[in-house]
C-alpha cells in the first residue's frame, strides 16, 4: 500500500462529473504484421495479461481516507478483473472515421470508476471505411486517471503494452503480483493522524530545500538573468469559464521533419517553441474570426517532467510547470515564433532558478483536507467565473517512440492525445510525436468551442504559414515563389475525405498535412 503524493491527490480532489480527471489517446493499429494478419479480441486480452507485471498502474486501485483527512492510497486490487478494463465494441457500417470519433468522445467524456483500478482500454473494430486505413484495422481508445500517470509515465505504460518486434515473446520473468487487503476506515484514520503529526516536519524540510532556489531566483531577477513581465499574466477569454460534461476533440498530423525545419526561422528555437507558435497562431485566427481576440498575449501552462531515470516505472506525477506566452496578439507568423522563443527562454530561466523539482516537492506536503475543500469550493462556488486564471490553456508535449511499436503483433500507425479539462480551462492541447509524424490535438468543452472543425483549420493554416516561411528562407526567393504558388494551388483543390491517422507520416517531407475529424455531441455530428 502506497500513499499518493500531493499533486496526484489534487487530481482526485478535482474529479467531478463535468471534469473527469483522466488522460488518454486514440491509437490506430494495422494487424497486417500480426501472426496470420489478424488480431482477435481474445488475443489482445491474452497479450495484456502476459505483460501486466511490467506496469504498476494496471492492478492498483484508489482507497480514499474518510472525510478526505489525508491523501488516498494505492492498494493492489483483490477484485481485479482484466475484462472489465479492456473492453470491446464494433462500429456499425459504414465504419468511417466520424463514427470512430463519436465513440471515442463518448467514452472519454465518462468518468472512471475510482473504486477499481482507474483505467479503461476500449478496442474498436469495424474500421472498414476510414481512408488510408486497411480493412481489418482496429482502434484503441485509452483513458487513465491523471492521479496514476503523467505524460512520461504514460509513455512507460504505452511501452509496457507494446513491443519493438511484432513476434516478440512474452516476458520471461514470472508474475509475482499479490493482492492486498483493503484497509478499513479505522486503519486509514489512524494513518492520517500519524501523518498529521509528522507533516509539519516534512514542510520544514521542503522549505529548507526550497530556500536556495528562492534565493537563486531573487539573485537572478536582480542580475536580470530573467524578467517578470505582464506577458506572463493571462487575459480572460471565452475558454476560461465553467465547463460542461461534453467534449470535442480533433487534431492535425504533420511531418516531424517540417517542424524541425521551422526551427531555423529563429536561431536557438526548440521544437516545443514551434508547437507553441503554431497553436498561438491558431488561437489568433480563431478568436479574430469571433471578434474576441484579447489585446495581450494568451499564455499556456507547459508541463515539465522532473522524473528521474530511477523513477521511470513509478506511478503518479513528477512534473513542474512553466508559463509560456503564445504570441496570440501577433499576426505575422515568423515574428510570433521569435516572440515565443524569446519568452520561453525567459520562462525556462525563471523555472530553473526556482528549481522545477522543488515545485513538485512543495505540492507533496500540502494539507490534504485543505486541498480537497479548496477543490470543492472552486467548483461549487463557480470561482472560475470570478477568479482570474493563471494561464489561458495547456500545451503538453509528449515525445513518443522514434521507431514503430507493436501491440499483439499489430503495428501502431498513429496516436492522438486526449487530455482532461477543468473549470476555467475549456480547451487544452496535446502534442505527440511518433516515428516521423507529429500530431497537434486539442480537447475542448463543446459549449465553449462549438466548432472544432474551424479551430483545427486555423491551427493547420498556422502550420502552413510557418512551413512555407521556412521553405522560403531555405530555398531562396525564386524557389520560394514557386513553393507559394504550389501551396496556393493546393488550397484551391476540392477538399478530400478525412484521411486516416498515420497516413501523413508516410509523406514526411512533402507539403501535406492531414486533418482528423472532430467530435461533438449531437446527432449528425461527432459527439461526446
Amino acid at each position: 500500500m502506497r500513499q499518493l503524493q500531493g499533486m496526484d491527490a489534487s487530481f482526485v480532489a478535482l474529479e467531478t462529473r463535468n471534469s473527469p480527471m483522466h488522460i488518454g489517446s486514440i491509437l490506430i493499429y494495422n494487424p497486417e504484421t500480426a501472426p496470420g494478419g489478424f488480431v482477435r479480441f481474445k488475443d489482445i486480452l491474452a497479450f495484456f495479461e502476459s505483460r501486466m507485471q511490467l506496469s504498476r498502474t494496471i492492478r492498483q486501485r484508489l482507497v480514499r481516507v474518510p472525510f478526505d483527512l489525508d491523501y488516498p492510497y494505492w492498494v493492489e486490487d483483490p477484485d481485479f478483473d482484466l475484462e472489465y478494463h479492456v473492453r470491446h465494441l464494433a462500429l456499425p457500417k459504414p465504419g468511417d472515421w466520424r463514427q470512430l470519433c463519436i465513440q471515442a468522445a463518448r467514452i472519454f467524456a465518462r468518468p472512471l470508476d475510482l473504486t477499481r483500478p482507474p483505467w479503461e482500454f476500449t478496442v474498436v473494430e469495424g474500421l472498414e471505411n476510414v481512408e488510408g486505413v486497411p480493412k481489418g484495422s482496429y482502434a484503441m481508445v485509452t483513458k487513465v486517471h491523471h492521479a496514476a500517470i503523467d505524460g512520461m509515465s504514460g509513455v512507460d505504460l504505452l511501452e509496457a503494452m507494446h513491443t519493438l518486434d511484432p513476434a516478440a515473446p512474452p516476458p520471461s520473468e514470472p508474475d509475482t503480483w499479490q493482492p492486498e487487503k483493503i484497509p478499513n476506515a479505522a486503519e486509514l484514520l489512524g494513518k492520517s493522524y500519524f501523518n498529521a503529526l509528522t507533516n509539519p516536519m516534512k514542510q520544514i524540510d521542503v522549505a529548507a530545500r526550497a530556500a536556495p532556489g528562492l534565493a537563486k531566483a531573487i539573485k537572478g531577477l536582480a542580475a536580470k538573468d530573467f524578467r517578470v513581465t505582464t506577458d506572463l499574466v493571462a487575459p480572460r477569454t471565452r475558454f476560461n469559464r465553467k465547463i460542461s460534461p461534453h467534449r470535442v476533440v480533433q487534431g492535425v498530423s504533420v511531418p516531424l521533419a517540417d517542424i524541425k525545419a521551422i526551427r531555423a526561422l529563429s536561431p536557438g528555437c526548440k521544437v516545443n517553441d514551434v508547437f507553441l507558435a503554431i497553436i498561438g497562431g491558431g488561437l489568433h485566427k480563431y478568436l479574430t474570426a469571433k471578434d474576441d481576440l484579447p489585446k495581450r498575449t494568451m499564455t499556456a501552462m507547459a508541463p515539465i517532467s522532473v522524473r528521474e531515470k530511477d523513477e521511470k516505472g513509478d506511478m503518479g506525477n513528477q512534473v513542474a510547470a512553466m508559463i509560456a506566452p503564445l504570441g496570440t496578439h501577433i499576426a505575422e507568423p515568423v515574428r510570433r515564433l521569435e516572440y515565443v522563443h524569446e519568452h520561453t527562454v525567459n520562462s525556462k530561466a525563471m523555472t530553473n532558478a526556482l528549481g522545477a523539482r522543488n515545485m513538485t516537492e512543495v505540492s507533496k506536503v500540502s494539507p490534504a483536507l485543505y486541498m480537497s475543500l479548496g477543490a470543492r469550493l472552486y467548483t461549487q462556488l463557480g470561482l472560475s467565473e470570478r477568479v482570474k486564471q493563471p494561464f489561458s490553456t495547456v500545451v503538453t508535449n509528449v515525445p513518443g517512440p522514434p521507431v514503430p511499436i507493436y501491440s499483439c503483433g499489430a503495428r501502431l500507425e498513429s496516436q492522438m492525445g486526449l487530455i482532461c479539462l477543468t473549470d476555467g480551462m475549456g480547451v487544452a492541447h496535446t502534442v505527440q510525436s511518433y516515428v516521423d509524424e507529429a500530431t497537434i490535438c486539442f480537447t475542448a468543452c463543446r459549449e465553449l468551442l462549438p466548432d472544432p472543425d474551424f479551430y483545427i483549420a486555423c491551427i493547420e493554416e498556422s502550420f502552413h504559414e510557418l512551413r512555407d516561411a521556412a521553405q522560403d528562407a531555405s530555398t531562396g526567393p525564386a524557389t520560394g515563389q514557386a513553393t507559394n504558388e504550389k501551396s496556393a494551388g493546393e488550397k484551391k483543390r476540392p477538399a478530400r475525405k478525412t484521411a486516416a491517422p498515420g497516413k501523413t507520416k508516410r509523406t514526411a517531407g512533402k507539403n501535406t498535412t492531414r486533418k482528423k475529424t472532430g467530435t461533438q455531441s449531437k446527432k449528425g455530428r461527432s459527439t461526446s
